[in-house]
């Protein structure tokens, strides 16, 4: 073993004595990762059956489904891959994110979104960039950083894939917590564009948020992506809401 990663080692035996890791969902000490067990199973992580599109979960005995908000709808993505349901742990650990301003999560919550690049529907596709959806610069500044850029940066940790800052946000929106999709839409209309001398022309991208609702935020990044010259734009979260 090489000097320094006997050093490596070292420092990382010396935190682990000193820091003991612990369960980011409930709090209980762990050997090593960063769930336990019983978190693990109590938010199992999407699988069919679940609308191919949008990822919403299917309780029922179809193996096909599409879901009431995707239904007779064309998105400018080709689909949107969600990892885990936006409930239990799942959910608190990306609001303290989100809100609290509690950065470390981007370990535990890296580690989930990556678990969706070995979806089906993205497995074996190669991007060009990984698109994070932009925050309004005075959101930015108000909360230190952005959340969805914490994440794309996560997913290209040992990719070849390039992290791509392609989009801005142009329009100050007021939270879309409460909206449905018709007004989701609405508050969207224009909020994006193509950041100044930046081609997507021909690429195929990936683009991240953490969670997915009615997918409206990310129709319209992928609109602005697509008709500025992007081959395909997929989309992966770490939460389907």
């Amino acid at each position: 073993m090489s000097p320094p990663r006997i050093a490596t080692a070292v420092l990382e035996t010396l935190w682990d004595l000193f820091f003991p890791r612990h369960c980011a969902g409930c709090g209980a000490a762990l050997d090593s990762g960063w769930l336990c067990r019983s978190c693990r199973m109590a938010v199992p992580p999407i699988r069919d059956p679940r609308c191919g599109t949008c990822s919403r979960p299917y309780f029922g005995a179809l193996e096909k489904f599409e879901c009431e908000n995707c239904h007779g709808r064309a998105f400018y993505f080709q689909c949107a891959v969600a990892v885990l349901p936006s409930r239990g742990y799942v959910r608190a650990l990306v609001h303290r994110l989100k809100y609290g301003g509690e950065l470390w999560l981007a370990d535990p919550l890296g580690e989930m979104i990556r678990l969706g690049l070995d979806d089906d529907r993205l497995a074996g596709r190669n991007f060009h960039g990984i698109v994070p959806v932009p925050l309004h610069p005075l959101r930015q500044r108000e909360r230190g950083f952005n959340q969805a850029e914490i994440l794309a940066r996560e997913l290209t940790r040992g990719k070849e894939t390039p992290f791509f800052d392609a989009l801005r946000r142009t329009r100050y929106t007021v939270t879309q917590t409460h909206f449905d999709r018709h007004q989701r839409m609405q508050n969207l209309r224009d909020a994006f564009s193509l950041r100044q001398n930046v081609d997507v022309q021909g690429k195929h991208l990936l683009l991240v948020d953490d969670v997915l609702t009615t997918g409206s935020t990310l129709d319209e990044c992928a609109r602005v992506l697509t008709q500025s010259g992007a081959e395909s734009v997929c989309a992966l979260t770490v939460a389907r809401g």
